[in-house]
């Protein structure tokens, strides 16, 4: 059963990376390790202006500090170009206090919200990611550190989308063509930048051992001219690559955005633990693709439902284990990967999931 399949990926210069990145680090200064402290922050970046919105509950609340860190994020990202520069910009905080109504559901740990969240994982790669968002991860992390390093010519924002060929259900066979778009300066010959750039997605790709050959396709800059970056050419907003940051469109996704939100929003907190369980039963032999669904309901702690979908099969045994073998509720879920003292920028560059440092990646369930 021959197939093919598509995922994306983001440079972390991405506008809607950089609207991600500024709400996670935003996040994490407000909630300050404290388990008290709430976040949900929203950033919006256009031509030199960057808008933050949202609510907190934290005694750590500094208006100038916010600004230098807003500042210091897109200095550290490399954009200085005229239409979005680190010292021009303007930078509007329009934060308020917690609704007191969501307050009085979470000061419990409740859940947050309600919704439903998922996690997959599969025998595909090492980090037990499908194939074509792992793929499309590693060309774009490859190309950020070659511009860090030796380039000049390249700019921070970029796009990578990988076509995997099957031969069957999480049976990658090759990689059938490679699309990248990526910011270089005005000065840089059109041919020379797309030949620069081939070369860099060729050298990423051998270097994380994808089956490429030589009827792999390339479709370097289509359009052409790409020095019109960032937020000056296209405006981004705080959670608009979740299927970025999740399976690359491979799994399911509940909806949720992650960025810029604390713990005790189950759209973040339970898509780590779905992930965390689906590869642990992966990881652990028991199935060679799964994927778990938890719901929640606001202010209720428990779970209002845990599925798990492996291997082609319904699999209640395994909901029932999950159940019986960990803490499902908020505070279970907080406590056992310690999140309120987690530094959330850790995750919101090139998934949130696949980076072996993070706790929800550990195998140490069964």
């Amino acid at each position: 059963m021959k197939y093919e399949f598509t995922s994306e990926s983001v440079s972390a210069g991405h506008p809607d990376k950089i609207s991600d990145n500024i709400s996670d680090a935003v996040a994490t200064y407000l909630i300050d390790g404290k388990i008290n402290h709430r976040a949900a922050i929203e950033t919006l970046v256009t031509t030199n202006m960057v808008t933050l919105a949202g609510e907190y509950k934290s005694d750590k609340f500094d208006k100038v500090y916010i600004e230098k860190l807003v500042r210091a994020i897109v200095r550290d990202l490399g954009y200085e170009q005229d239409g979005f520069h680190w010292e021009k910009l303007k930078v509007y905080n329009e934060l308020h206090g917690q609704s007191p109504d969501i307050a009085m559901g979470t000061d419990d740990f409740g859940a947050g919200d309600q919704g439903l969240m998922f996690g997959y994982a599969c025998n595909e790669t090492s980090d037990y990611m499908p194939s074509a968002i792992y793929y499309s991860h590693k060309i774009l992390k490859f190309i950020e550190t070659e511009r860090k390093n030796t380039s000049t010519w390249l700019g921070p924002d970029g796009k990578a989308q990988v076509t995997m060929e099957y031969a069957d259900v999480n049976t990658p066979t090759r990689v059938a063509r490679v699309v990248c778009s990526h910011q270089h300066t005005e000065d840089y010959p059109l041919d020379h930048t797309r030949d620069a750039i081939k070369q860099l997605v060729v050298k990423a790709l051998i270097e994380c051992n994808a089956p490429i050959d030589d009827n792999t396709e390339y479709l370097i800059n289509p359009t052409g001219k790409f020095v019109i970056g960032g937020p000056d050419g296209d405006t981004g907003l705080t959670g608009r690559k979740i299927v970025v940051d999740t399976y690359g469109g491979y799994a399911p996704h509940g909806g949720g955005a992650f960025s810029g939100k604390d713990c005790t929003k189950v759209d973040r907190s339970a898509a780590y633990m779905a992930r965390y369980l689906a590869k642990n039963i992966v990881g652990f032999g028991r199935a060679d693709n799964c994927t778990v669904q938890l719901s929640y309901a606001i202010g209720v702690k428990e779970p209002t439902s845990v599925y798990v979908y492996a291997d082609g099969e319904v699999r209640p045994d395994l909901a029932q284990e999950i159940r019986d073998k960990i803490d499902l509720t908020p505070k279970g879920i907080i406590d056992k990967f310690n999140l309120f003292n987690l530094d959330l920028t850790k995750t919101t560059n090139y998934g949130h999931f696949g980076k072996s440092d993070l706790p929800w990646e550990h195998l140490d369930l069964f």
